[in-house]
């Protein structure tokens, strides 16, 4: 004779699975992207940021309709990238102490 479990304990190991899924994958996410949107929306003319290549610079041109942000890295130079890729804004003056 076989056993099967009832219905209700299936539901129960569905119910906890979905719970797992949502603390454990989505909701961190989703915390993730919401900081990451406040970043983006803290970006202006002047800020020091640091690119996810490692780049550091200070924003010289940010256009709003745009998705490209132009970076100097230092007087002569100048970098465009997308914005996506700036992963953090620097304290002023964090440029001047490297």
């Amino acid at each position: 004779m076989e056993q099967q479990g009832s219905p209700m304990s299936m539901l129960f190991i569905f119910a906890l699975f979905g719970l797992i899924f949502y603390f454990m994958i989505y909701r961190p996410q989703a915390k993730r992207n919401k900081e990451h949107k406040a970043l983006m929306d803290s970006l202006g003319k002047g800020s020091e940021v640091l690119t996810s290549g490692g780049l550091i610079g200070k924003i010289t041109k940010l256009t709003e309709g745009s998705d490209e942000v132009v970076i100097a890295l230092n007087p002569t130079n100048e970098v465009t990238i997308k914005r996506n890729f700036i992963v953090a804004v620097l304290p002023k003056g964090s440029i001047k102490s490297l």
